[in-house]
Formats: structure tokens, C-alpha cells, sequence
């Protein structure tokens, strides 16, 4: 198969991410290359060009949800909010966004689970936890505070994969409650 007309280099490494992505959800990090590339759209050859090896591909693809998320985050944060806690409160609102789509966030869950099986995927998401425990911490909310915000915010954003689904009236009272938390006197 040869390369789809009309797609770029850019477009053809998402669309292969995508791929892989409803395939690792499907049937977990034992998809192959070949089922990718052919999901995708594009040969194998096309894949390879992009990803040298299903590890490469897999390392991709975390790496792309993480840079996802850190982006969603980033692009919530207000720019006329200046007050200490601010990264942390479009953290919250970026999490609880997420929640509001039980079924998305259970099947994004169920990448991440096997993604975290690749140890070198494991080491990534290590490395991006700590990066945000850092920007986190430089925001400028008392540890307490921070730890109670995240650690809830965290929490609500992982229940769909145990078959719970808060209302979204729920998930909105959550969010306020959990933004008033970060608005704190130091």
C-alpha cells in the first residue's frame, strides 16, 4: 500500500499514533506493526519511516498523550490569572474536563495500562511525573493544599475504569470546590 495522497509526513505520524492507540486499546502492546500500518492507512515501509521499531512506536505514543495533556493544561491556564495556584487550577479543570466523557476516559485508561507494561514507557511517564511535581510545586500553593487538589483531582479522572460515572453536576461541584481550595491566603 503505498503512501495515502494528500497526507503529510505530520499528518501520517499522527494518523499511524491513532491507529496504534485503538489498537493497543483493542488488543493491548501485542497489536503488530503491520496491523498499525494497515489501520493507519499507509504501508509498512511508511510506518517504518516514522517509528524504526514497535517500541519506538509505543515510546511515541505515551510520550504524544503526555505532550497532549501538558498542552491542554497549559492552554487552560488563564491569562489574566496571576495568583499563586494557577497552573494547578487548570490542572483541575483540564482533569475534570477529561472525566465528563466516562467512556474516553476509560479507554484512555485502558491505553495507559498497557502502555505502562513497556518499561521504557514507564521511565517517560516517570520522568513527566516528576516535571509536573515540580511545576506544580513552584505554583505557589501550600503543600497540603496541593496534595488534596491533585490527589482528587487525580482520583476523579481515573473512576470511569471502575465502571463509575459521577454526574456531571457532581464533577462540576468537585471542580468549583476544588478551585476555591487554591484560592488560599499565604
Amino acid at each position: 500500500m503505498g503512501r495515502t495522497a494528500g497526507r503529510d509526513p505530520e499528518q501520517t505520524r499522527a494518523a499511524l499514533l491513532d491507529a496504534a492507540s485503538r489498537l493497543v486499546r483493542e488488543r493491548g502492546i501485542s497489536t503488530t506493526l503491520d496491523d498499525v500500518a494497515r489501520r493507519a492507512g499507509v504501508s509498512k515501509g511508511g510506518l517504518l519511516y516514522h517509528f524504526a521499531s514497535k517500541q519506538e512506536l509505543l515510546l511515541a505514543m505515551a510520550a504524544d498523550w503526555l505532550e497532549r495533556f501538558r498542552v491542554a493544561v497549559l492552554a487552560a491556564v488563564p491569562p489574566d490569572d496571576d495568583a499563586p495556584g494557577r497552573l494547578v487550577r487548570a490542572y483541575v479543570r483540564v482533569s475534570i474536563e477529561g472525566a465528563l466523557d466516562p467512556a474516553a476516559s476509560r479507554d484512555a485508561l485502558v491505553v495507559i495500562a498497557h502502555l505502562s507494561t513497556v518499561d521504557a514507557v514507564t521511565e517517560l511517564a516517570r520522568a513527566d511525573a516528576q516535571r509536573w511535581q515540580e511545576d506544580l510545586r513552584a505554583d505557589g500553593l501550600p503543600e497540603d493544599v496541593l496534595s488534596l487538589v491533585l490527589a482528587a483531582a487525580d482520583g476523579v479522572s481515573a473512576q470511569p475504569v471502575w465502571g463509575m460515572e459521577p454526574a456531571p453536576e457532581e464533577l462540576t461541584r468537585l471542580r468549583e470546590h476544588l478551585l476555591a481550595l487554591t484560592h488560599v491566603d499565604r
